[in-house]
């Protein structure tokens, strides 16, 4: 399970999420700095940091490197979700709360993620018993139910075998 990212770490991996694509600290420090004051060597450090932890790969490009994103946000997200419902003494309750704390586009983006991962419900057998041996007998055929529309008034039909 990935540890939350701390803020600067954040920060740096938005942008690698977002540009999907590899990028330099340069890059990344330019795109930084428009928000806040911060040095070439943190982002660098920071850069690396993240390496370690296995969140970007690099590549060397000349004497820098490129760092590519090696899951997505959505992943880490999931995760991070995973491992807090997962360490609850009563999950069942953790996820009630969640899902009271969420909003209506976010319960709408529950229902829709369900049913992309829920494959079709299959149907349901009946259970056994008196209810399920009286379920399982066929309807009668519509003709014999209505004994006037096909036949004579005494329910006979011309159809054979009726």
């Amino acid at each position: 399970m990935p540890r939350p990212l701390g803020e600067l770490e954040d920060a740096v991996m938005t942008r690698v999420w977002q540009w999907n694509r590899p990028v330099t600290v340069r890059e990344v420090l330019e795109d930084l700095q428009q928000e806040r004051s911060i040095a070439y060597t943190t982002v660098m450090t920071v850069m690396d940091n993240l390496h370690q932890k296995g969140w970007v790969r690099r590549e060397a490009e000349g004497r820098a490197y490129r760092y590519t994103a090696v899951s997505t946000r959505a992943a880490y997200s999931a995760a991070l979700m995973n491992e807090a419902w997962s360490t609850s003494d009563n999950p069942a309750a953790a996820l009630v709360a969640f899902f009271g704390m969420m909003s209506a586009e976010q319960r709408e983006a529950l229902r829709d993620a369900v049913r992309i991962v829920q494959p079709a419900e299959p149907a349901v057998e009946p259970a056994p018993g008196p209810a399920a041996d009286t379920a399982a007998d066929p309807a009668p055929p519509p003709a014999a139910a209505d004994h006037g529309a096909e036949g004579d008034s005494a329910g006979r039909s011309d159809e054979p075998g009726r």
